[in-house]
């Protein structure tokens, strides 16, 4: 079984701009070996690594951490689309075996067309020519974007990280679900897929992880067993709740699949979309 997503830092490396003292639970170092902890517990032998930090260093170290690790079967990292040699880099990128995808941070964008900009698709275009996968870190004001991005780049696979961060409130949910179908129908199952993760913290602080029950359910309903991918979030998730809270949860939701469909998504999905 695979996690999808999740994250280590060392915070003298100071390019996390977000993790400050503010956010206590998870203001600390984080190795992957401390992912490892939670992980095993529940019988998850592999992971993939996504960057928390907007830069090439950031890529660099945990690179380095996969090379350390074989539990780290692949990572999501960060480059400049917008940089001069951008087309160079993601050649550079896709020399790394180890690497697998490229994450812009788009939700910390203030414009949500950045992705779709002129100068950014022929990033795009070599990444998909190369096999790189874009992780689309967004809300659901981003999902119409989205959807045009891959009828620009119908090659390119596209992970949607965290079910597009939705706000967890019944009544905000019609018009997240709504998109979310939309770039479910509207794209090809094996190109665009996403991510069963990251939904605890955007509820309201405090609340137990049986409040986004619904949407756990509603993204298995509108993706399906072969287009959703388990992530844990981990160690962002610990601002919500515990690694097992989560992972019973999904099990939970997933618990009247096939035998195959789960297996799907706890991890052959993981291991096809990323080439794990």
């Amino acid at each position: 079984m695979i996690d999808a997503h999740f994250h280590c830092w060392q915070l003298a490396r100071a390019d996390y701009g977000w993790l400050t003292p503010e956010l206590a639970p998870i203001y600390r170092d984080v190795a992957v070996a401390d992912w490892q902890q939670q992980a095993l517990a529940w019988g998850v032998t592999g992971g993939v690594l996504v960057q928390a930090a907007p830069t090439a260093q950031e890529t660099a170290f945990l690179l380095q951490q996969a090379h350390e690790h074989p539990c780290v079967l692949g990572v999501v990292g960060w480059m400049d689309m917008l940089a001069p040699d951008a087309v160079e880099q993601v050649a550079q990128c896709a020399a790394q075996p180890l690497l697998k995808g490229l994450r812009p941070m788009l939700q910390d964008l203030s414009d949500p067309d950045w992705i779709l900009q002129p100068a950014i698709q022929p990033v795009l275009a070599a990444m998909a020519q190369s096999g790189l996968v874009l992780d689309a870190l967004i809300k659901t004001v981003h999902i119409p974007r989205i959807l045009k991005l891959t009828q620009i780049h119908p090659d390119l696979t596209v992970v949607v990280d965290h079910g597009a961060k939705p706000v967890i409130g019944a009544w905000a949910m019609d018009a997240w679900a709504q998109a979310m179908t939309e770039l479910a129908r509207e794209t090809h199952p094996a190109r665009v897929v996403c991510k069963m993760s990251g939904l605890w913290t955007e509820a309201p602080a405090g609340q137990p992880v049986d409040v986004v029950r619904p949407w756990c359910e509603a993204l298995l309903a509108i993706w399906g067993p072969q287009r959703l991918l388990w992530g844990s979030d981990w160690p962002v998730l610990e601002l919500s709740g515990t690694y097992s809270s989560w992972r019973k949860l999904t099990l939970e939701v997933l618990s009247n699949l096939s035998a195959q469909e789960k297996n799907a998504v706890l991890g052959e999905n993981a291991r096809r979309t990323y080439r794990l």
